[in-house]
């Protein structure tokens, strides 16, 4: 490791105080106008990129390896089907958990 490198642990529960100076940037920074911003080096999102826009593109939920106990037509059934069975399996499972989530959401929602 280098020595010019310096390592601090921050404890996220007990940070430590603002200062004076910090607390009085915040205070000044709340009290300002947005119309003050400048977004000049952002480009705007045009209702052409919403149309194009993909939910949860990059998005990657990490794998667990687990043991479950399939009938033996229903695997044998997704093994049929070629390499990549168990990537099936788990599509069909997460396409089962999405629509029981919203119908669930939608039960709520209810008024």
């Amino acid at each position: 490791m280098s020595k010019d490198i310096v390592r601090q642990r921050i404890d996220l529960d007990q940070l430590p105080p603002l200062s004076a100076e910090q607390k009085a940037e915040l205070s000044a920074l709340a009290t300002r106008d947005d119309s003050g911003i400048d977004y000049s080096d952002i480009p705007p999102l045009t209702e052409e990129f919403w149309n194009r826009a993909v939910r949860g593109r990059f998005y990657k939920p990490t794998k667990t390896s687990t043991t479950i106990r399939l009938d033996a037509d229903v695997l044998a059934w997704f093994r049929a089907q070629g390499k990549g069975y168990q990537t099936r399996i788990n599509a069909v499972l997460r396409r089962e958990m999405l629509a029981s989530l919203e119908q669930g959401s939608q039960r709520h929602s209810k008024p």
